[in-house]
């Protein structure tokens, strides 16, 4: 069976939520991971800190470094890929997690907010990309992860949040342009996106309670994750996956396990059709 043993994985945004269910399943093969986010202390409503997940990802089996990072912040990228890099002396795998939401249309999306979804989505996925890839080059199984969805310019996935959809597609568009950029190299770059809602604070603060129950758990994202990023990386590149597709391709036919509420038809998640 494919593994993370061994490997190092650079992950924003991996102090909760989907990030921090990926740095745990590698973990559990064995691999070093870096959690690169802004949560250091504990947030009253949120849980996860960079430490607690540092602690868990030790505890699971794996080496953990907690790197407390902004990701607007590109001179902190530069030196949280170097510190991650000299820690385990090189890096494997980038997953572009962190992700800022809005679900607003044009007149109710202030300037602030459409700033921080293009500096967190787009422009920390292409800087983050831009520091990793010469230690990527020296990996045997290069890849690049981002949390995109598939490209589809049909109006009905802009309309009512214009500016959320331009900085998921921004991520979605570094993965088109990398691929085929760092070909060469062998660095696969490939984007994964949820088929259903997944149960996470993004889900929760933006949502009706109806959909989050209906959502399937992190840890699916997480499996679909680990098979992507244990996959030869020349062979897989330039890729829009769906979590469910991969999973079933894998031989996944169980997907109630994941369910927040086993036996409720899961919610469609945005952008899938």
């Amino acid at each position: 069976m494919a593994t993370l043993a061994g490997k190092t994985l650079f992950i924003t945004g991996a102090s909760r939520g989907i990030g921090r269910e990926i740095a745990l399943r590698a973990a559990r093969d064995g691999a070093n991971v870096a959690i690169a986010a802004k949560t250091v202390e504990p947030h009253p409503k949120l849980k996860g800190t960079i430490h607690t997940v540092a602690a868990e990802i030790e505890a699971a089996g794996g080496r953990a470094l907690a790197i407390a990072l902004d990701v607007r912040d590109e001179a902190a990228i530069g030196k949280a890929v170097e510190q991650a890099a000299l820690a385990f002396g090189g890096i494997d795998v980038l997953v572009n997690n962190a992700s800022a939401i809005s679900l607003t249309p044009t007149l109710e999306t202030p300037a602030r907010r459409f700033d921080l979804m293009m500096g967190v989505n787009v422009r920390a996925t292409f800087l983050c990309s831009q520091a990793c890839v010469p230690h990527l080059r020296k990996s045997a199984n290069p890849h690049i992860l981002n949390l995109a969805p598939p490209l589809d310019m049909r109006a009905k996935w802009f309309a009512g949040h214009t500016a959320y959809t331009i900085s998921k597609y921004g991520m979605s568009l570094c993965t088109l342009g990398m691929a085929e950029e760092f070909a060469p190299d062998g660095i696969a770059v490939n984007s994964l996106w949820p088929a259903t809602t997944i149960a996470t604070a993004a889900v929760e603060f933006n949502f009706p309670p109806q959909i989050l129950a209906a959502s399937r758990l992190p840890a699916i994202m997480a499996d679909a994750a680990h098979a992507i990023l244990a996959s030869p990386s020349r062979a897989t590149t330039g890729r829009f996956f769906l979590d469910e597709e991969v999973l079933r391709a894998a031989g996944v036919t169980d997907f109630d396990r994941y369910a927040v509420t086993p036996g409720v038809p899961p919610f469609k998640d945005l952008f899938v059709e």
